[in-house]
């Protein structure tokens, strides 16, 4: 497995992952309203649109997209940023391939230059997200209205 930087023509194969992903790891806690807006959100345009203004990475075993995970500022912020977009495929999950794209963000110019670094993450992923530093922002250890949960890590 390599991760590297996206490309524009892995923008449906990145879609198809997501969508996946959703549908099988996300569907246990989110309804099937939930999963189909953000289907819509994940289509190829708007993966393209995202990476016009993050650092988007793919994990890739052969020819296969297995994974990604996006860094760009927090809203135009020089001094934070926030992770986006990070889903593994099912069948990938608990292998190391998460932590494979979060160790590359952590890398990223966007994380370097960050004091602090927030994630919106899913109530499938939150506790993923702990094991890797990623505390409770101000605390609050419940899904905001968005039903995500905001973590943040300081640097």
């Amino acid at each position: 497995m390599i991760v590297r930087k996206f490309h524009e023509d892995n923008a449906e194969k990145v879609s198809a992952m997501i969508i996946h992903t959703l549908k099988t790891s996300n569907s246990k806690d989110y309804s099937a309203e939930d999963i189909n807006a953000l289907e819509k959100q994940m289509q190829p345009a708007g993966i393209l649109e995202r990476a016009s203004w993050t650092h988007f990475y793919v994990a890739e075993e052969g020819d296969d997209i297995i994974g990604c995970g996006a860094i760009g500022p927090y809203w135009g912020s020089e001094t934070e940023s926030s992770l986006f977009t990070i889903f593994v495929l099912p069948a990938c999950q608990g292998k190391g391939v998460g932590r494979k794209i979060i160790e590359t963000l952590e890398q990223d110019e966007f994380f370097l230059r960050a004091k602090r670094v927030e994630v919106p993450a899913s109530i499938t992923a939150v506790e993923f997200y702990r094991k890797l530093g990623y505390e409770y922002k101000n605390g609050i250890d419940r899904p905001d209205e968005e039903r995500l949960y905001r973590l943040e890590k300081y640097r």
